[in-house]
This record gives C-alpha cells, sequence and structure tokens, in this order.
C-alpha cells in the first residue's frame, strides 16, 4: 500500500522526472495536461500499447487523460502536481499557439518537403527543435495567431492555437523518448518565415460545418453558459489572454452551432470583452474566426431528456480541440 496520492514506488524516478519537466513547462508560462502513455502489452516489455486499454487505439500514448483534455491545460503547480501523482508516467502535452507555434515534420517526406522550401527561399530554422518519438521533429516558431493546419506540405502539419504536442521526455509507442535537440533555453523562438506564412494564407482543405440550428428562443442554459464563459475569459491572465479568448469562446460557438446562441451574439460579446481586456483588434478578429469555423462544425449536441432538454452534453466531440475529432498530435 502507498500514501494516498503517492505514486508506487517502482513508478518514483519516473514520476520525478515527468513532474519535474511538466512543472518546468508551466513555469515558463506553458499550459499542460497529462496524455495516456505507453504500457507493456501483457507484461511483455518488448511490446507496448497505449494505457487507455484499446488495444486499437490509433493514437497510444497521445489522446488526453483530463476529461477536457486540451481545455484543462493550465500552468498551476498544484493542478500539476496532482494529475502526476494520479498518473506517474503520463505523457506530457502542451498546448500550442499559447507561447510557441509547432511545424511538424513526421515522415521522411516532410523532412525533404521543408528542405526544399528553406533552400528555395533561403531559409533558417534555429530556434528550438524537439526530435520526436517516432523519428519526428518539432520545430518552434514564434506564434502567429493560426489555428491548426493538417497537410500543411506532404507530410508537414501546423500546430497552432487550438492544438498541442507530446513533449520532451515523453515515451512514444515506439519506446523511444521525445527529447531536445535545441531547448527553450538555447535559442530563441524565430519568427515564422513569411513562405510558411503564405502557405498558412491559403484556404486548407474544404469543410462542411453542420448546419447552424435556429436559436431555441429564451433558452436559459445557452444565455447562462455565455455569461459564464465570458466571466471566465475576463480573468485571463496577462500573456495569456489570446488562448484564454479562443478556448472559451470555442466552447460558446459549439452552443451556436446547436442553436442555443446566436453566434453572432457570442462574437459581439467576446470581441467586447477581449478589447475591455486589452486584446488587439486584429488579433481578436482571427481569433474569433477561427474558433467560430471551427466550434460551428463541432456542436456539442445536447440531450433531449434532460429538465430544459438542452443542459447536457451527449459527448459527440465534447470539448476536444476541433481540428481532427480526436484532437490528434504528434
Amino acid at each position: 500500500m502507498t500514501r494516498c496520492g503517492q505514486p508506487p514506488p517502482a513508478a518514483t524516478a519516473d514520476w520525478s522526472r515527468m513532474l519535474h519537466a511538466a512543472l518546468g513547462y508551466a513555469h515558463r508560462g506553458l499550459p499542460v495536461f497529462p496524455c495516456q502513455h505507453p504500457v507493456p502489452v501483457h507484461g511483455q516489455l518488448d511490446r507496448l500499447g497505449c494505457s487507455c486499454g484499446n488495444r486499437g487505439c490509433s493514437r497510444p500514448g497521445k489522446h488526453p487523460l483530463t476529461r477536457h483534455g486540451l481545455h484543462d491545460a493550465t500552468t498551476d503547480s498544484q493542478v500539476i502536481r496532482g494529475w502526476w501523482r494520479r498518473w506517474p508516467d503520463a505523457s506530457i502535452a502542451v498546448s500550442t499557439g499559447v507561447a510557441f507555434d509547432v511545424l511538424d515534420l513526421d515522415s521522411p517526406a516532410g523532412v525533404e518537403a521543408i528542405r526544399k522550401l528553406v533552400a528555395g527561399h533561403g531559409l533558417s530554422l534555429s530556434g528550438p527543435v524537439v526530435r520526436t518519438g517516432s523519428g519526428g521533429w518539432h520545430y518552434l516558431l514564434a506564434p502567429i495567431g493560426e489555428g491548426n493546419r493538417v497537410g500543411l506540405l506532404e507530410g508537414v502539419d501546423w500546430r497552432g492555437m487550438g492544438g498541442y504536442v507530446i513533449a520532451p521526455p515523453s515515451r512514444h509507442i515506439s519506446a523511444t523518448r521525445y527529447r531536445w535537440v535545441r531547448g527553450l533555453d538555447d535559442t530563441a523562438l524565430p519568427a515564422t518565415p513569411q513562405p510558411l506564412r503564405d502557405l498558412l494564407a491559403r484556404p486548407g482543405p474544404a469543410r462542411h460545418p453542420a448546419p447552424v440550428r435556429p436559436v431555441a428562443v429564451g433558452d436559459g442554459y445557452g444565455r447562462a453558459a455565455l455569461a459564464a464563459e465570458l466571466d471566465l475569459f475576463g480573468q485571463a491572465p496577462v500573456g495569456q489572454r489570446n488562448y484564454w479568448l479562443n478556448r472559451r469562446v470555442f466552447r460558446c460557438y459549439q452552443l451556436a452551432a446547436d442553436g442555443l446562441l446566436d453566434p453572432d451574439q457570442v462574437t459581439a460579446r467576446f470581441s467586447d470583452t477581449a478589447h475591455a481586456i486589452g486584446l488587439g483588434e486584429p488579433e481578436t478578429r482571427r481569433t474569433l474566426a477561427s474558433a467560430r469555423r471551427a466550434g460551428l462544425a463541432n456542436p456539442r449536441t445536447m440531450r433531449a431528456d434532460t429538465p430544459t432538454g438542452r443542459s447536457r452534453s451527449r459527448g459527440t466531440r465534447g470539448d476536444q480541440p476541433p481540428e481532427r475529432c480526436d484532437g490528434r498530435s504528434r
């Protein structure tokens, strides 16, 4: 038996390492949250599966352990300590779009595509770099306010607002750990090169959002939810206000997609609050536009058997990041 809240003796060393790393990211202002991690399959150390227990898991060691995943990300050291006491071996996920964006190269094709881009434009990607557990690369860049983009180039994804990446020293399903090649303290975050900005400015793959239902007139749940999210956004700490705007307004747009709120009203109310707490007009406009597209495409469908008919989520996608239905990260 172990004391309540303490990890078992066999996990103490790794727990200390993972907790120390998670706290280090939080100390730098990077919101973190715990994800599933690789575990031996049937006690065979040479075979690893996901700690979720699903043999067919499509994202082993990469999907959230907390109920709301990315939306639970925090820099609160007490919360972080509690998570890693509960899940000593949890992978560390770091929110992107807050302090940095990530250029994610996940295959040899991705490496070649970026080499051509760099060579063709005389660019240099000289900032912090992570070697991923799968053998890919994460290049960290100063955030530019864009959302996620899958397939920016062949084998290349962009992790921005509303995304996350698994961070060192988390383990990959291959048993290899993520590691820093150039650390956060070794070099400054470079600006995103203009050729990459140009690629991000191009329209992404066509989306087919669910049609917005007519607003349920007099629905108190939607109004109460909007007021609560606006209040939380108003308390956003300095340096994280844009992240909090995306986080809170996305949930309201999800409700708008289910007919509980007017999306134009959501935009207007959050825009007013953003300006009141000091966010600039261009930054606010980009964030609201991105969150609106994502939220309306991922409605929080409500149960019809509750007292108001619309008071609990059925969990079709919950509060998971909108880029993919599973909030995939590499």
